[in-house]
């Protein structure tokens, strides 16, 4: 997340070969994100900043950041809906901006959309699943909303590719955070983005609370043997950090060894 801090966090703690993402907050706007991702990509990072379509006003705005990323060695965007309550212009989902993007000529040779293994709270599941239908010709990767239950994503990933959705598949798995850090950026978030923050997480801060704490360990082994299934497209794990940047590397890290 693009606080301030974040820059230097990324610096000292996180390899140069690592794809990082930058979300966007509605608190903040668009321009802390686009900004962190093209100094980010000054300092060799291949860097994705999340394009919320929701707080994007028109297609010349959109036309600007593209061209700011691109011309600034940013050629990766994740493309999201966002969930600010009312659109700040022409952009209300993120089908809308895809398309924006593919007729303005804007040729990102990456582009990410979410997936809802376990559905949306506010959007029925057959809206969810023909956006995504939609969605996925102009994308290169899905990345998944996170699940604690493997389960239920992989069946969700099977269904995908049984309908014909072939897109590679990323699942979304929380860092080894520790649970201080993810209080604090829950408050940093502003008032609105962050209590919708908090009633889509609840499951993972129950996980927290829990005299043992988390640790991905047990949700990264019951995928594992799904990666590259001829079943489903899941392609690997994105791992969300919750800015613990430090904690979660080193986790990485550990398991990286244990598998040489």
């Amino acid at each position: 997340m693009p606080f301030g801090s974040t820059e230097e966090e990324v610096l000292a703690h996180v390899p140069r070969d690592v794809v990082l993402t930058v979300t966007t907050t509605e608190a903040r706007g668009l321009e802390p994100t686009v900004d962190l991702a093209v100094r980010l990509s000054k300092n060799g990072y291949a860097t994705a900043p999340h394009l919320a379509a929701r707080l994007v006003r028109d297609r010349a705005e959109l036309d600007e950041i593209a061209a700011r990323l691109l011309e600034s060695g940013v050629d990766r965007v994740f493309v999201v809906g966002g969930d600010a309550a009312e659109p700040a212009g022409e952009f209300s989902d993120a089908e809308g901006l895809l398309l924006a993007l593919a007729e303005g000529g804007r040729d990102f040779s990456h582009i990410g959309i979410a997936g809802y293994p376990e559905g949306h709270g506010t959007i029925p599941d057959s809206v969810i699943s023909e956006a995504l239908r939609r969605k996925a010709v102009h994308a290169h990767e899905i990345v998944t909303q996170l699940c604690f239950n493997p389960a239920t994503t992989t069946g969700w990933a099977g269904r995908l590719h049984d309908s014909g959705i072939t897109t590679p598949v990323r699942v979304g798995v929380p860092g080894s955070v520790n649970r201080q850090k993810l209080i604090r950026v829950s408050a940093g978030l502003g008032l609105g983005q962050s209590a919708r923050f908090l009633a889509k997480q609840s499951a993972m801060f129950w996980r927290f609370f829990l005299p043992s704490g988390y640790r991905p360990d047990k949700l990264v082994a019951g995928l594992t043997d799904q990666i590259t299934s001829p079943g489903n497209a899941i392609s690997g794990f994105h791992l969300f950090t919750f800015n613990d940047l430090a904690r979660t590397e080193r986790w990485r890290q550990d398991r990286l060894a244990a598998l040489s």
